[in-house]
């Protein structure tokens, strides 16, 4: 039971000069501690437990970032670990194995049942290979689990083989007096037609303890096609959070009903030619919107709003068009809806952003910043000139129908909701902070106010609290009219937090999003970045952000995504002198051409932090068949002078607290301020 100790200190010095000790303040909380140690033995019993476990080596951390629905190089990189499965194996086998023995013997972890089938179609003497193979495997485990208590392997075993497990990860085959013992167990296994699904269930083993806890730093969502995929295996995932990133934001706004953000969800899903995730993944059916864009846009070539289709040669000209009038009717009525947000709130000051009101409409051009462009095209039948940025009945008909199938989808609305349950604007764990993009700056590296509603400023940590609790808001059922305006301001707001210039999550002086897809001059396309990209190289930055969120800056680190790191231009994922780790994933096929690389991630373990640059992933098929992993190169951040314990991170704090808290309840026991009681159901352990 985990208590406040500020609840739980007794007075050890009042009592042992016999003054007065303060029974009404603390009894009570030792009273519902006693509950769960009712005698002296349960209480030292779990102290000796929680004082072992403080000496354990830390837990391996995995960070990654930016996975935008890239469901099966996202799903590779939690099975290997990025990268740590293969250390292990490769410490562990060393010069015994040949390089393609300790590659198939990765692969075999990562795909269990995928890569049994397939040796059994090349392997002549398969109960050899099993007897090989499960030794192998156990030493694995043994290594992996070794960091660990027995009771957290134990609850981490699936119930069919958890004894078996449990024997041999305790039981060493280089005791001669259990060679035969160990030995009697795996033939058994292979003799009763076991073995497949022994060897699946313990490599399933060693993935969950080579890693654990996942930390995301943001971006599930757009460009690939399966984030709901991803949403899937998270749910099921043992241990993970996640700082929510701009696209997360984005469709947690579509969820809540914010119709601008349901809009950009549609457009950006047409744009890379990537339905899956709205039509499969949560149901919404897009087939108004193309029967709309086919009526109004039907002859129009739309050239600006062709998909980024991955092999143009597999897909229909027709369905590439249709695509394409589809992209176009929902940027227009976009651009529209944003219009409304931004007239609707001045203090956002974005009226820069009212693209519509700087076009004449007779001679196809815009003005920009005293600048006249050409557009590369001017046919919007559906804006009219004197007020152009309100919806037609059709337009209105068609967000009425999407913005009910958007904030009726179940599954949708179980997947945002998981990412409020694990999620937040940023997160401190272990002295290091994470956040997925930026901390707003002045011009002077200080920390930029942020006005989030009419006069009411917040910066640096308040800002991310406070915005983190304005978007819970928008989810909240509210029951008077004071609470449903601060919800629809909460709703409205996704936007902002999309697409506004004091946004942490985009930072940007602009999101140009209209200039790209209608002015042809490149200079109009350039989204300013805030100072925070431009001081982020700076270690006295870095310095001033992690103390503003209690973070030692001696010891700690930076850590987020968002911006992919151009590594073919020479840029570096370390910056400010070590303290500050860019790790965009990179995972987006979008990138990969633009980054030279599929990005990076990090592992954090009880030696160091290891960042690991990634190579595109082909497919699960090659994986299998030819052991070809998305590990490229390994770089080693930071080493400790000294191996990491329990004791040194978070947890460990966590634990001394409850050891504190239970030497205080041995002392009420023994000194008759709680008298011992018998327990009726003893735990188990």
């Amino acid at each position: 039971i985990k208590i406040s100790t500020n609840h739980l200190i007794i007075n050890k010095k009042l009592a042992m000069t016999n003054k007065t000790y303060d029974l009404k303040k603390d009894e009570r909380y030792l009273q519902l501690l006693s509950q769960s140690f009712p005698t002296i033995a349960d209480a030292s019993t779990e102290i000796i437990n929680l004082q072992a476990i403080l000496n354990l080596p830390k837990g391996t951390e995995h960070f990654l970032a930016d996975i935008h629905g890239e469901h099966e190089a996202f799903q590779h990189v939690l099975k290997n670990a990025s990268g740590n499965i293969k250390r292990k194996v490769n410490e562990l086998f060393g010069d015994t194995l040949r390089e393609s023995e300790k590659r198939d013997l990765c692969t075999l972890i990562y795909y269990p049942e995928q890569k049994i089938e397939f040796v059994k179609k090349v392997e002549a003497d398969i109960e050899d290979w099993y007897h090989i193979v499960i030794h192998r495997l156990v030493k694995i485990c043994r290594d992996v689990s070794s960091k660990y208590t027995r009771s957290k392997v134990r609850k981490s075993l699936p119930v069919e083989f958890s004894y078996i497990i449990q024997e041999l990860l305790h039981e060493s085959s280089a005791d001669k007096d259990k060679t035969d013992y160990v030995s009697t167990i795996i033939s058994t296994i292979i003799s009763t037609g076991r073995a497949d699904d022994f060897i699946t269930t313990i490599c399933n083993v060693i993935q969950r303890l080579a890693i654990d806890s996942l930390h995301i730093l943001g971006d599930i969502y757009d460009r690939g096609p399966g984030a709901h995929v991803v949403m899937d295996i998270l749910k099921n995932y043992h241990t993970w959070d996640i700082t929510w990133g701009n696209h997360d934001i984005l469709w947690a706004g579509a969820c809540a009903g914010n119709d601008a953000c349901i809009c950009n969800v549609i457009r950006i899903a047409l744009r890379y030619d990537n339905m899956d995730t709205i039509e499969d993944g949560y149901g919404i059916n897009l087939m108004q919107l193309a029967t709309f864009a086919m009526d109004v846009y039907g002859d129009d070539p739309c050239v600006e709003f062709m998909p980024k289709v991955k092999q143009p040669d597999t897909v229909d000209e027709k369905n590439i068009l249709l695509i394409a009038h589809m992209h176009k009717a929902i940027s227009v009525i976009q651009f529209k809806i944003e219009a409304q947000l931004i007239k609707k709130y001045p203090h956002w000051k974005m009226n820069h952003r009212l693209l519509y009101e700087m076009i004449d409409y007779k001679k196809g051009t815009i003005k920009l910043e005293g600048k006249e462009y050409k557009l590369t095209s001017c046919n919007f039948p559906t804006i009219d000139p004197k007020n152009p940025e309100m919806l037609t009945q059709e337009e209105q008909a068609l967000m009425e129908r999407l913005h009910h199938s958007f904030t009726v989808s179940e599954k949708l609305r179980e997947h945002i909701l998981l990412q409020l349950r694990h999620g937040c604007m940023y997160k401190v764990v272990n002295n290091n902070l994470l956040y997925h993009a930026s901390i707003p700056l002045n011009e002077d590296g200080t920390l930029r106010k942020v006005e989030i509603e009419p006069k009411k400023f917040a910066k640096g940590k308040d800002l991310l609290h406070k915005l983190g609790t304005l978007i819970r808001c928008a989810f909240q059922t509210q029951t008077d009219a004071e609470n449903n305006k601060e919800r629809e301001y909460a709703i409205d707001y996704f936007l902002y937090l999309w697409c506004g210039p004091d946004s942490p999550l985009f930072d940007k002086a602009a999101m140009t999003t209209f200039e790209r897809y209608f002015i042809k001059e490149k200079e109009t396309h350039h989204e300013e970045k805030g100072f925070y990209f431009k001081f982020r190289e700076r270690e006295d930055i870095a310095d001033l952000i992690m103390e503003e969120f209690g973070v030692n800056s001696a010891t700690g680190h930076i850590i987020n995504g968002h911006v992919p790191v151009h590594v073919n231009k020479g840029e570096k994922p370390i910056k400010a002198n070590g303290k500050l780790m860019v790790i965009d994933g990179g995972f987006s096929e979008a990138y990969h051409k633009e980054t030279g690389i599929a990005g990076y991630t990090l592992i954090y373990h009880s030696r160091g932090f290891e960042l690991v640059q990634h190579e595109p992933f082909a497919s699960e098929e090659d994986a299998i068949k030819r052991g070809i992993d998305i590990v490229g190169t390994t770089q080693i951040v930071e080493l400790n002078q000294r191996r990491l314990k329990v004791a040194d991170m978070d947890k460990g704090t966590e634990l001394k607290l409850q050891i504190e808290a239970l030497e205080e309840l041995l002392y009420a026991y023994r000194h008759g301020f709680l008298s011992e009681s018998e327990r009726k159901n003893p735990p188990k352990m």
